[in-house]
């Protein structure tokens, strides 16, 4: 017995050493690899990381006032790479877009009258192409439904003296390209991605005329929100004293802000997964996770340049001013951006495992931009949220299964949201029963309560106002005192020189080839791939077993510090901004909520008198349409099937069928209204839209037909309202 046992024992340490000595050679090869990568893609300049074939449209650097945006048509699906990567093997984005020719993409689009789809991808500090980096991905999800898919992407270096606004402006000008480019088909759907959401925000907000649905994944727009000990970020900019840290750095960059500068503070969050666990993992997966790694950090290593202008609006005007959803935010001189000008449907993806925007910065403009819930209604808008329990904030745009599943739902849906009631939602997913691999959707309505419930108050907030006060006084001082030292000394020399410094640059070049020490190490790990010089140890193996013991020990005491440290920043803010002193400038300086100027009570109370007037008027298809807002949303929710069924009747209906769809639209809308203000009046006054005897029986007929049609049993205050709407027609 313990001859075996120190036999084996012996066996699992020569076994296990020789495994771990190659690893360490296959996984500095790998981190080789990935320097190279890094410098051809650079080479390349930096070209969107999608893995689908496009052409591009518009190049905003063309404009009048010129942005280094462009517009790009999806043309087809392109193979993965096979792996290998940083060895010079064909990418989908090999061509610069700028070396692409401009084509009409509508004539490839799948269907004429398909709604076309545009992504607004994040310019925060990485470059374009996470929606489309593989194939299940948002891009894949919009071609296998059939849409046309466009997508903004942009390049390394701003124009010179480039704006937010010039940015918006290049934006707008995309949108009306799509629309010209698809005039039979309905306003482009707008998917924005992060910092692409609140961007994407901007455009609705300036010209909802343009657009269609829109959606907002992972975006922050409430940037104050957070619950207290889980979301320390927000805590960053009082800790620095506010927007002069990134004027300095401005300053440093000769006019431009490094976007390594951003990705360090990512990274920053985690330290466990930055500095050990995402590297550990390769080292110990060393044969299967090369593609994975290599891929990823194409993306992730792939660092683009921001105006000082630029990035001064976004931090002062949104992360510390806050100033978007308090109607504060100004884009152009005395022009501010109100939020409450997008009356298209808005689908609000977000997920408590997201320690980036956590879910209360993604959810809560809602509650302080409208108010209350029937201000939501009042200007018929439709607001849909959408929770994930636990992916990260990367995951909701890269992960496969969030593609498959929620992305692909939210785009099955954007035609219904046309004819969702006014109102506040959240959307359910739950796998479909009868139809494996398949969804059953649920709308839901909500209320605001139902928003802030997931907060712990707003009264914390309140910090924030000072916050913003003291970043004011600070990034006066630096501009008049140290920036223009700063810029005296700079030069555009110095500035490259100071970028190629930066730690997140150097530990990709450092290992890359232009190391000579590296050389030996391409050689070795060619060799030790050869199948009969590879020697992985067994999965049992019981150093293998104290290796991962060990890393999670590194990976326990490294999430420790960062509690700790989370927590002594979160006190020091307190500290520094919940003081006696700092609470007068808080009182000084505002309310978290905004104050309404307008009297909504009397503003509410003249609405709901117009649409009782409007009750008695109307014809069968206004009648019927009522009849299914009554009875489909008695409990509160409707089912996606349920709306499609209705649909399917209405386009069979010889008295329905040739209304033409906004007319359809426009319907819904303003028979939601006269339900939603009086439920019970809606229902009594049917008699005088259907007057007449055939009219009441087509009606019942057609209730009935889809009943049955359902194929399901109706929820009791479904059958309640069945069963009104019925004593009423044939009274």
């Amino acid at each position: 017995m313990f001859t075996a046992a120190t036999h084996r024992l012996m066996t699992d340490y020569s076994e296990y050493w020789t495994d771990a000595a190659q690893r360490a050679v296959l996984f500095t090869d790998i981190l080789r690899k990935r320097g190279n990568t890094y410098l051809e893609h650079l080479e390349k300049d930096q070209p969107p990381v999608l893995v689908f074939d496009y052409e591009m449209v518009l190049d905003g650097r063309r404009f009048d006032r010129p942005a280094n945006y462009a517009l790009v048509g999806i043309l087809d699906r392109r193979i993965e790479s096979s792996g290998g990567a940083g060895e010079s093997q064909p990418q989908a984005s090999d061509n610069p877009p700028e070396r692409r020719h401009r084509s009409c993409v509508a004539a490839k689009a799948p269907k004429a009258a398909s709604r076309p789809i545009v992504i607004f991808d994040p310019r925060a500090g990485h470059g374009p192409g996470i929606g489309g980096s593989k194939t299940d991905s948002q891009i894949g999800m919009a071609l296998d439904a059939g849409h046309p898919v466009y997508f903004l992407i942009f390049f390394t270096r701003p124009e010179r003296g480039q704006t937010l606004a010039d940015v918006r402006n290049a934006q707008i000008r995309f949108i009306e390209m799509v629309r010209e480019l698809h005039p039979e088909a309905p306003r482009p759907a707008i998917i924005g991605n992060c910092q692409g959401g609140w961007a994407a925000a901007l455009v609705g907000a300036e010209r909802p005329d343009l657009v269609g649905p829109m959606v907002f994944n992972g975006s922050p727009l409430s940037y104050w929100g957070g619950v207290e000990g889980a979301n320390p970020m927000r805590y960053t900019g009082g800790l620095l004293g506010g927007v002069w840290i990134n004027s300095l750095l401005s300053d440093l960059g000769n006019g431009y802000f490094d976007g390594a500068n951003l990705v360090a503070n990512f990274e920053h969050l985690n330290p466990a997964n930055s500095l050990w666990s995402k590297l550990y993992n390769v080292y110990a997966h060393v044969d299967t996770e090369e593609k994975r790694f290599l891929d990823f950090e194409r993306w992730w290593g792939g660092f683009f340049l921001m105006t000082d202008k630029e990035i001064h609006q976004i931090v002062d005007g949104l992360f510390v001013g806050n100033k978007l959803e308090r109607g504060e935010f100004e884009l152009d001189a005395g022009r501010r951006v109100d939020l409450k000008n997008n009356h298209n449907p808005v689908v609000v993806f977000a997920s408590f495992g997201d320690n980036i925007t956590p879910p209360q910065q993604a959810f809560n403009w809602i509650v302080k931009t409208y108010g209350t819930i029937e201000e939501i209604k009042r200007r018929g808008q439709v607001i849909v949220f959408i929770s994930h329990s636990n992916i990260g904030h990367l995951g909701i745009f890269v992960s496969a299964k969030i593609a498959r599943k929620e992305h692909k739902e939210i785009i099955a849906s954007f035609d219904m949201l046309d004819y969702l009631p006014p109102g506040l939602y959240q959307m359910q997913i739950e796998a479909d029963p009868d139809e494996p691999g398949e969804y059953g959707i649920t709308y839901a309505e909500k209320h605001t309560d139902d928003i802030l419930a997931l907060d712990d108050g707003l009264e914390d907030e309140k910090a924030f106002l000072a916050v913003r006060k003291v970043s004011e006084a600070t990034d006066t001082l630096y501009r008049a005192f140290v920036s223009p030292w700063i810029r005296m000394a700079n030069t555009d020399a110095t500035a490259e020189a100071l970028r190629q410094m930066h730690p997140q640059r150097v530990q990709r070049y450092v290992f890359s080839d232009l190391n000579p020490w590296m050389i030996p190490v391409k050689t070795w790990a060619a060799q030790i791939k050869e199948k009969p010089n590879r020697r992985p140890a067994a999965e049992n193996n019981l150093f293998s077993a104290w290796e991962a013991f060990w890393s999670q020990s590194i990976v326990d005491g490294m999430n420790l510090y960062r509690d700790i440290r989370d927590a002594a920043c979160e006190s020091m803010f307190k500290a520094m901004y919940e003081n006696p002193w700092m609470n007068m400038v808080s009182e000084f300086a505002g309310t978290v909520v905004p104050d309404n100027d307008q009297d909504l009570e009397e503003v509410h109370r003249r609405d709901a008198e117009r649409w009782r007037e409007n009750m008695a008027t109307g014809e069968f298809a206004d009648a019927m349409v009522r009849i299914f807002l009554v009875i489909g949303f008695a409990d509160q929710m409707v089912q996606r099937k349920g709306y499609q069924t209705i649909g399917r009747l209405f386009a069979k209906s010889p008295r329905i069928e040739d209304l033409e769809l906004y007319k359809m639209q426009q319907r819904v809308r303003e028979q939601s209204r006269i339900v939603q203000t009086d439920t019970e009046k809606s229902i009594a006054t049917l008699p005088r839209l259907l007057a007449k005897r055939h009219d009441r029986e087509d009606a019942l007929a057609m209730i009935q037909n889809a009943v049955e049609s359902l194929g399901r049993e109706l929820e009791p205050q479904e059958q309640a309202a069945l069963q009104r709407v019925r004593e009423v027609l044939v009274a």
